[in-house]
Formats: C-alpha cells, sequence, structure tokens
C-alpha cells in the first residue's frame, strides 16, 4: 500500500501494507492521534484506497477514483464534522440514511468522522448500529485525538490506528521536500520545534491558521507566569475562552517547549532557540523562577494539554490554567 504521503509511522504503514495485500482493508477504522500527526492525510489515503480501482499497489494514485479521492471531490467520500463543531445524533443518523444510497461512482462509499470523540452516547449508539448492521458497500473512518473517548462497544467494531508524533530526523526530511525554497538552517530549528507535530511546522510556515498568534501567546503567557502577575495571567486566561480547543492546546505545547528552554537557561546552557523573543522570554523565566517551579509549570500546563483530547471546553481550560498557575 502507498503511504508515502504520510511521514514516519512505520509501524502503521507496516500494517496497512499488510492488510491491504492480503485480506483487504477493514470496512471501519478507529484514526487516533493528537491534531498536526496526520489523520487528515491517512484518511485521505485509506478514502482513496477503499474505491481504487487501479492495478497493483493501492492507492494507485492514477485512476480516476484515486484522482478525486485525492483532491476531496470524490461524490463517493463524504466528512461528516469538518465545521469542528460536536457530532450530534442527527448527524449520525442522516449518515446511516446516507449509506443505505448505493455509491454514485465507485463500488463503495467511505465516510470520514471528523472529531469522532465529541458524539456523545447517543450518537456513538446510532453509529455502532452503522458499524454493524451498515452495508457492505459503506466503509468508516473515525478521527479522533483521543480514542479512549469512544465507547468501548464502538471500538471493538473498529480497528484503531495509532499515529505518533515524526522524530526530528523525519520532520526534517518531510519539510525539505515540500518546502526547497526554505533555508535548511530554518527548516532544521521548525524541526526541533514542533515536537514531531507536523501540522503544527506546516502551519508556521504556511503563515495558516493561529500559528502566529499561538506563538505570540507563549510568549506573553511565559512572561506573565515569570513576571508574577495574576490580575494580567486571569486577563489573559479569560481571552482564551474565544479559542478552539485545538489552538489552546498548540498554545500549551508551546509554552511548555519554552519552559524546557528555560530549564536549559537556568543550567548554564544554550536551548539552541534562535528566535530572540522566544529565547528572552526562555532567559527572564529562567531568572525569575526557581527550576522547581518551572517544572511545575510545565507539568500543569501537560495535564491541561492532556484534558484537551478528552473533550474539555476551553471555559474551564482557562479557568484551571488560571487557578493553577497563581497558586
Amino acid at each position: 500500500m502507498d503511504l508515502s504521503r504520510l511521514a514516519g509511522n512505520a509501524p502503521l504503514k507496516r500494517q496497512l501494507s499488510a492488510e491491504s495485500s492480503g485480506r483487504g482493508l477493514s470496512h471501519a477504522y478507529i484514526l487516533a492521534g493528537p491534531a498536526g500527526t496526520g489523520k487528515r492525510t491517512l484518511a485521505q489515503l485509506l478514502a482513496a484506497a477503499l474505491i481504487c480501482e487501479g492495478a497493483g499497489e493501492k492507492p494507485c494514485g492514477v485512476c480516476p477514483h484515486c484522482r478525486k479521492a485525492l483532491r476531496d471531490i470524490h461524490p463517493d467520500v463524504r466528512r461528516v464534522g469538518s465545521d469542528g463543531k460536536d457530532l450530534n445524533v442527527a448527524q449520525v443518523r442522516a449518515l446511516r440514511s446516507d449509506a443505505y444510497i448505493r455509491p454514485n461512482e465507485a463500488s463503495r462509499k467511505v465516510y470520514l468522522l471528523e472529531n469522532a470523540q465529541t458524539m456523545n452516547a447517543s450518537a456513538q449508539n446510532a453509529m455502532l448500529k452503522l458499524l454493524e448492521e451498515g452495508p457492505a458497500y459503506a466503509a468508516f473512518l473515525l478521527l479522533t485525538d483521543n480514542a479512549a473517548a469512544l465507547l468501548p462497544t464502538v471500538r471493538s467494531r473498529c480497528e484503531t490506528l495509532a499515529l505518533s508524533p515524526v522524530t526530528v530526523e523525519e520532520a526534517d526530511g518531510y519539510l525539505r521536500a515540500r518546502y526547497p525554497e526554505q533555508s535548511p538552517q530554518a527548516i532544521a530549528e521548525l524541526a526541533a520545534r514542533c515536537e514531531g507535530v507536523l501540522g503544527r511546522a506546516v502551519a508556521e510556515l504556511e503563515g495558516s491558521g493561529a500559528a502566529g498568534p499561538i506563538r505570540e501567546g507563549a510568549v506573553k503567557l511565559l512572561r506573565f507566569l515569570a513576571g508574577g502577575d495574576e490580575l494580567t495571567l486571569l486577563e489573559f486566561s479569560v481571552a482564551l475562552e474565544k479559542w478552539e480547543r485545538s489552538d489552546v492546546e498548540a498554545l500549551l505545547g508551546e509554552t511548555i517547549l519554552l519552559l524546557r528552554h528555560a530549564l536549559v537557561c537556568a543550567a548554564g546552557a544554550d536551548p539552541g532557540e534562535r528566535d530572540p523573543e522566544r529565547l528572552s522570554a526562555a532567559r527572564l523565566a529562567a531568572d525569575k523562577l526557581t527550576p522547581r517551579a518551572l517544572l511545575s509549570a510545565a507539568e500543569i500546563l501537560d495535564k491541561l494539554r492532556a484534558a484537551c483530547a478528552y473533550n474539555a471546553g476551553t471555559g474551564h481550560l482557562a479557568g484551571w490554567l488560571c487557578a493553577a498557575l497563581s497558586v
């Protein structure tokens, strides 16, 4: 199976290649991993492979079905939940009704459910019935940041594909190939800083999404923490209620990275950060806070980041952030 578009994740690729060349792909997969680790890329490749009619390795990338699926314009590949809102039982029931209408062009229909962890119990039970009794030509790809948020009965009807962050070397190779116009030094620094989450690196290089505000927010948060001003920290935290959960998660990750830089600075070493503003914030934190306080803050932020995967609301996260860091 050709999964060359997906960086890293060698064990997962071997698993899918063995399935594709053996018994064939499953009708239902859970694609699990942190935001930015390639769930959408893998879902697109699986959808193309499931409807591919080319000879040899799948997806062939050449047949009409592959070309349409890889461009997100195939009528038999449906996305549900791409608006970022929680998936509800009405959407799942509508999906179930649609699944019993035969495919338009391909031999199969493929449904991509984004943010599957946002389904409540009723929606998941409706999904379970579809997984158990749906038509043979229907396939389902459930994308989630946290597979544990899905009911055990739903997980038992699917194969779970866990995506992992890539190594620094894999990130560097991927980014160099995709952005040959970027300087090798800039690519190397970003590969080391993105913590194996290529989606974060791509957003920064392309200046898309909230990459800029996230990096700026992390610097502000660290400076507020170092300054010990609880009112400023409260105001910053309250503003996070308007952020998307995925952006809050990215902000926490960036701040954790800066705290690590601060710990390196506190030890008298060079953290390898070349951004003057970020380096200045790390040095300020190292000067104002003890190593124990820096470690404690990093642990708190890591717990908050984990809570993002459990569908915690941004308001709760903001309150927790302020209360925990103000202690």
